[in-house]
């Protein structure tokens, strides 16, 4: 009699709980991701061919641009010997492939600094200034033995990002008080 009341009980609560059992539907694979096809940008398109290398890329609101040298159209070296010229030549060929996209120096987030000669770049490091008026972004500088073309100082990469995002104040460097309060 034990026995078969619990075999009335299993049978009971089987049957009662067997709807919880069942599986929930299965929901439709979400659709798939789509993503924005690469823009390449050619600034000088001849010798970027020839060299094998596109200048930028746009994916998106990611923009990536390749390292600006400074040099004219047909490929020949602007400033040898000179850092500072050479600096902002680079900037101002970095700037017409953001005017291209429609992004602002405000939208760089990544600068690389790739420089034959450190101590004279640091010299002149202060140009930087007249470029970034809100902030600098991340960033390395790193001395090389040698660029693409003989008597290049420095090179120079960005990656930039478009987002509605804006700092909420201008980057003025800290002064430090000559006053000691004990």
């Amino acid at each position: 009699m034990k026995d078969s009341f619990q075999l009335i009980l299993l049978a009971y609560f089987g049957i009662a709980f067997l709807p919880s059992c069942q599986s929930a539907p299965v929901a439709p694979p979400p659709p798939p991701v789509e993503f924005d096809a690469p823009d390449y940008f050619l600034l000088r398109p001849e010798l970027e061919k020839s060299y094998g290398y596109s200048h930028a890329v746009r994916i998106g609101n990611n923009l990536i641009i390749s390292g600006a040298v400074s040099m004219d159209d047909a490929g020949n070296l602007i400033g040898h010997g000179d850092m500072a010229l050479q600096i902002k030549n680079c900037y101002a060929d970095l700037k017409k492939i953001l005017d291209h996209y429609g992004f602002e120096v405000e939208d760089v987030v990544v600068e690389n600094i790739l420089t034959t000669n450190m101590e004279e770049f640091i010299k002149v490091s202060a140009l930087r200034n007249e470029i970034y008026t809100q902030y600098f972004p991340t960033g390395s500088w790193i001395q090389v033995s040698g660029l693409a073309l003989p008597g290049q100082l420095i090179e120079i990469e960005w990656e930039a990002l478009k987002s509605h995002w804006r700092p909420q104040h201008t980057f003025k460097p800290k002064k430090h008080s000559t006053n000691k309060t004990t």
